[in-house]
Parts: structure tokens; sequence; C-alpha cells
């Protein structure tokens, strides 16, 4: 029995040359190509359930709008509809091999999708994959649609998709951050700028401003990703919606709102749509954002728990595990710095975003693989780092209030605040033979009876609320 003559496989043949494949696998010879040229990263294009998913549907909207329009037939409609759904049940993730960094401009992952989607609506026909008689993954699968327009589409569904549980964590830290706000409402706390002693606050109005800042973050992703619901889909090659029929653009968004439940819509310009990745360009901007800020809130924690004896030990993290291999009881902040080193890598990802967005030619962008490569792996990292960070680092954060009150009473930042009682040059003599005689301000102004300590503690109090109209 000759290779090819084997039971265990089947014969499909391109213009390269002919290939063989397992029989239980649902790709075709396309599939085998850009597997076999473009596998570079250890990721193929199921790993993201969310664009496995958002490719299936652009290709079960398709179908449905192929139908409307008289182009496909009932039983390629249903059987290719069949198998978009066990794409998206992950039933054929075997079958999608081509690697998401692929560099065919999207050509392979779009032909990966239509090959499996064929094989297996031949399987509902009764068929075998690989004959392609009743379904052909060009001619049916493909109908009405090019890579250039497919890809770009559902790289925006997933991606929109994938926003919504990020935000979601940004969300849940905000209201961590706020209840860690009205439990440290009330200890006093040494304001620093620069690093060096400023003026008092509150510990609770420190983490309002992380509070605050977080909510922001979330409104401004929930913002940008309101912008991916502009689909390109219908615009084929090159945005003339050439090969389409005519009704076949307004079916498709009218299927494509009902089985996602979002209203996307069609461009204004479909050539804009095609030529152009700027809204990939906005997204990462508002991840590599969102990565940074939270880094430094991590980076303040870092500082506050800093210690515990020789630190500013203000903060009380909790222990997640051994900070040593060498020095016993060390304990370190692995979690803000895992928070700081993700921000790095999304940083990143924002460079190699950008440069992409830059590189389209002429009428289409075919880097979007590193697009789509880049923005899921930001996105995964900060869903995943930012629900660790809440969970395990601030929702147990703790303070030490003694410690608060003693570097602020003994600190030179009290100065301020007595500032409206005695006056600039009264608290500046006393500042000066603070520091001269190495004593706290406090406990001079009480031995010298211009201030007891009661009364400055009545004044820092007052400093540290806010002085402005609500």
């Amino acid at each position: 029995m000759s290779t090819f003559d084997r039971l265990d496989v089947r014969v499909e043949q391109d213009y390269v040359g002919t290939v063989q494949i397992p029989a239980d696998k649902l790709y075709g010879v396309n599939s085998v190509r850009g597997f076999d040229n473009l596998s570079i990263s250890p990721l193929t294009v199921a790993h993201y359930p969310a664009f496995r998913d958002a490719f299936a549907q652009c290709k079960w909207v398709a179908a449905l709008a192929n139908l409307d329009s008289g182009v496909l037939a009932a039983t390629q409609c249903e059987a290719i509809v069949s198998a978009c759904r066990e794409v998206i049940a992950g039933h054929c993730d075997d079958s999608l091999i081509v690697d998401l960094l692929e560099g065919s401009g999207g050509t392979s992952t779009n032909m990966n999708f239509n090959e499996v989607i064929a094989n297996r609506a031949q399987q509902f026909l009764g068929h075998a994959p690989g004959a392609y008689e009743s379904v052909h993954p060009n001619d049916h699968v493909n109908i009405s649609q090019s890579t250039n327009d497919v890809y770009p589409a559902a790289l925006k569904i997933a991606t929109y998709a994938m926003l919504g549980g990020l935000i979601a964590e940004v969300e849940k830290l905000a209201l961590q951050f706020d209840a860690k706000a009205g439990q440290f409402a009330d200890i006093l706390h040494l304001g620093r700028t620069c690093l060096q002693d400023a003026q008092p606050m509150r510990l609770g109005q420190l983490f309002s401003g992380y509070a605050s800042l977080t909510h922001r973050l979330a409104v401004e992703l929930a913002t940008v990703r309101d912008k991916l619901r502009t689909l390109p889909l219908g615009g084929t090659a090159i945005g003339t919606g050439f090969g389409a029929p005519a009704a076949y653009r307004k079916a498709v968004y009218r299927h494509l709102g009902v089985i996602t439940g979002v209203d996307y819509q069609a461009p204004d310009n479909a050539f804009d749509a095609m030529q152009n990745m700027d809204v990939f360009s906005r997204v990462s901007g508002e991840l590599r954002t969102c990565s940074a800020s939270l880094a430094k809130i991590a980076t303040d924690l870092t500082k506050l728990s800093s210690g515990p004896v020789g630190g500013i030990g203000e903060l009380k993290l909790p222990e997640a595990q051994a900070g040593s291999s060498i020095m016993p009881g060390k304990v370190n902040p692995v979690l803000p710095m895992a928070m700081i080193q993700l921000s790095f890598a999304v940083i990143g990802n924002d460079v190699a975003v950008a440069q992409a967005a830059q590189a389209g030619e002429l009428e289409i962008n075919h880097f979007e693989p590193v697009v789509a490569s880049r923005v899921f792996d930001s996105i995964t990292l900060l869903t995943r780092g930012i629900q660790r960070f809440r969970e395990k680092c601030v929702a147990g954060i703790q303070a030490d209030e003694a410690r608060n009150l003693a570097h602020l009473t003994d600190s030179m930042a009290v100065a301020t605040a007595l500032v409206p009682e005695l006056g600039y040059a009264k608290v500046s003599k006393l500042a000066r033979q603070s520091v001269q005689e190495g004593r706290t301000l406090l406990a001079i102004m009480e031995e010298s009876g211009v201030m007891t300590r009661a009364e400055a503690m009545t004044a820092i109090e007052k400093a540290s609320h806010p002085v402005f109209e609500a």
C-alpha cells in the first residue's frame, strides 16, 4: 500500500504540490501551507477564544446574509452555521493550526477557518472532508468576503469582547480602592512630594486618589471600546464591495447584531475602514495608560510598605509568599511588583501596535496579526494581573496607624499646618531650632509654651481636610 493509499490520511493539492492530512482533522491544504511556512510563535488562532469565536461569527452571519442575497443554498447555509457553532463551542480547536502571528496578512488565518468550517459542514451533509462536493472553503464559506474585511472585523469583535472583561476588573479594583479610602479615612498620614516630607493628610485621601484614577481608567477604556463597533465587513478586498451582492452588507450587519447582541455598524467610508488601524492605536494607548497608571499605584504601595524596620512601613501588605531563598523571614511585595512588570510588557506591546498601524500600505494593512497578538496579550495580562492584584494584595492592605501618626508628628510637615495659627516667621524660627537640636517641632513648641500638643494636633487635623468648597 502506498503512502497515498493509507486510510488514516486524505490528500489535498494546490499549485505548490500535494499534502497529506490526517483523516480526523478538518483543516485543508491552505492551512497546512500556513502552518509549515509561518509557525513562529507558540500560539495558534484558537488560543484566544474571543478571536476564534469572532471569526466563526463573521462566517456565520456571512452565510445568513448570502442566503438572504440568494447566492447560497439553504442546505449549505444551515451546514455552515452548524459548523460555526461547533467552532465556537471549541470542538474544532485542534484543527485551527495556523499561528496567531502568521505573516500572510491574515490570509492563512482566514483560510484555516474557511477550510475547517467547510469540512465540518461537509460532514453535516454526509460527505467526507477534503472533497468539498457540497461546501467549498472559497466558493461557499468565504463567498462575499475577503481576508481584508473579515480579519479586521473579527479582530475588532474579539477585542470588543475581551475589553468587557478587563473593564469589569478595573471597576472592581476601583471599588476596592473606594473601600480602602473609607477604611483609612480617619488615619493621619504624612503627605510627601519629591519623596520628601510635605503636608498632613489622611491615608484615606491617598487611597481616594487611587480610586478616582481607577474609576477614570474604566471609563476611558469603555469609551475607546465603543469605537470598535464600526467594522469593515462588506468592503471585501479594498473597500469597493466588489464580489458581494448589493444587499449583502446591510444583511450581514443585521444578522451580526442578532447573534452578538452588539450594535455593530458599517463605516461611513469603506476605504478608510480597510486602509487604517488607528482605532487599535487608541485601544492600545488606553491599555498602556491603564497599565502605567496602576504601576504607579503599585510603586507607591511598595514604598509605603517598605521595611519592616528599615523602611517606611506605614502600610502592611498581605504576605503572599517567601521573598528570599537565602534570607529567612524576608517577604517581598510580589503582587505590586508583578503589576509594575506587567506594565513594561504592555508598554512594549503598544510600541509594536503603533509601528504596525503606521506600516499599512495603500488599500490595506497587512500587519493585523501582530496587532491581534499584542492587543490580546495586553488585555489578557491586565485582566489577570488586576484580578490578582485586587484579590491578593489590595483587599488585604492594612495600615499601621501609630507609625503613620509618628512619621507625621515627628516631621517638619507639621510646620505648614501651624502657619495659619502662628505665622510663617515664628514657625520658621521654631522649625530651624527643631533641625538644629534634632527634636520634634511639636516638643519644642510645647516646651516653649507657644502651643500645646493638643492645640497643634487640632491644627494638623484641620490641615488634613480639604479647604475648597464641595
